[in-house]
């Protein structure tokens, strides 16, 4: 019986896929064809994040559809993706998993059909920034130095998370107090800075590692994992008794804000944040914008 119940399950985990026009049709298992998914991505040398959740959308909707055509059935993938959207998932994540499938077609199976279907009309949020004093509490809550060093250069180069704790010695230039940022969002360079103030520690830091150490090394040895320098920076955040819905995104946002309450060219942040379309940066002047903070309430 158990054995029956194995090999039900096993079937139930396939996916019939009709790779030609008409005559024949091939059997793959899930995991065949989601490698052959996974080589075409790397072929076109996508992000491993990218990879990563490209793969995990398309295994929860073969998963669902069970029977993929070489041509995709557009009341099938619609259906799908309602199905998300009355389970309360958000647009980003339904738009994810709508590029994911066009890509799966497109690319994958080459079909000529087009998956003609609008992506999820996103909510127009403003990000959460924190203020250079709530950044200056934060810091100074923490003990451990190399902590207070992560929050510290995170802000001061507006860096992702990603982008922190990939960061090696070989990657900072001390004497331009620059930082060579290497395959970010999208698998693109740019050069960002850090300020004068941390030369010393870093310098220090430097003396003490090889090119090729990480910046941020973990106690174990090798980088530091994501979800630590978050919990570093939601440590810091609770320490310094700051109650704002703040992530570690949130040292990026408050980067690019207050270079611009600096008066720095809006293009020029762009640059430093690594942004293809200036209409991403341009989200910030609305939370910096000069002429309202004069305007006052009327109740004054």
């Amino acid at each position: 019986m158990l054995k029956f119940a194995g090999y039900a399950k096993l079937w139930y985990y396939s996916v019939v896929a009709n790779l030609c026009d008409k005559c024949t049709i091939f059997r793959m298992n899930l995991q065949e064809l989601l490698g052959k998914i996974k080589d075409e991505l790397r072929l076109r040398n996508y992000s491993p994040r990218t990879i990563e959740s490209y793969l995990g959308c398309l295994n929860e909707y073969f998963k669902v559809v069970k029977i993929i055509k070489r041509e995709p059935e557009l009341a099938v993938i619609k259906k799908y993706l309602l199905e998300k959207q009355d389970r309360g998932q958000s647009s980003q994540t339904i738009n994810l998993h709508l590029q994911a499938i066009k890509y799966f077609y497109r690319e994958v199976m080459k079909s000529r059909v087009d998956v003609d279907i609008k992506f999820a009309k996103t909510a127009s949020k403003l990000p959460i920034v924190l203020s250079r004093k709530e950044i200056e509490k934060m810091i100074d809550s923490l003990s451990n130095p190399k902590h207070k060093l992560l929050i510290s250069v995170s802000y001061g180069a507006g860096l992702r998370v990603s982008e922190a704790i990939n960061l090696k010695f070989k990657d900072l230039d001390l004497d331009e107090l620059t930082i060579h940022i290497k395959g970010a969002k999208g698998n693109k360079d740019r050069i960002s800075l850090f300020s004068e103030k941390l030369f010393s520690q870093l310098k220090e830091l430097a003396v003490l590692s090889n090119a090729n150490s990480y910046v941020f090394e973990s106690n174990r040895g090798g980088k530091l994992t994501e979800r630590t320098a978050q919990k570093v920076f939601e440590t810091a955040l609770e320490k310094a008794g700051i109650k704002k819905e703040a992530t570690f995104h949130s040292l990026r946002h408050s980067f690019a804000t207050h270079l611009l309450e600096n008066g720095v060219d809006v293009r020029y942040v762009q640059e430093l944040l690594g942004h293809a379309n200036i209409r991403t940066t341009q989200i910030y002047t609305k939370v910096t914008n000069p002429a309202l903070r004069k305007i006052k309430s009327p109740l004054e």
